[in-house]
């Protein structure tokens, strides 16, 4: 159920509420008891991550801004104990020596 923001036009209470789509918009001010209060338009609290339609399928020019960057490399990739490309993590083969 949503949590819709109200605030009283008379004594600029305001509250929240949750209610079903379906019920009416309350009207009633429980501070002042005047019917005076109105739904405010506020932020969503959430943001859509990941690769759903709405980034990808009707989007023009390809940039996908919202994806995570999955291959980027880490911080600190010495104290991770990633790979330096020097051969010495055994993880790779040993670089070729240059003969002259």
């Amino acid at each position: 159920m949503p949590i819709y923001e109200y605030r009283c036009q008379s004594c600029e209470h305001e509250l929240e509420a949750l209610q079903k789509l379906s019920d009416p918009e309350l009207s009633d001010c429980p501070a002042c008891g005047k019917p005076e209060l109105k739904k405010l338009i506020s932020a969503v609290g959430f943001r859509l991550k990941g690769s759903g339609w709405y980034e990808t399928d009707f989007k023009k020019g390809g940039a996908q801004k919202n994806l995570a960057k999955e291959d980027a490399p880490p911080k600190d990739s010495k104290s991770s104990g990633a790979c330096d490309g020097a051969g010495g993590c055994g993880a790779c083969a040993t670089p070729a020596t240059a003969t002259t």
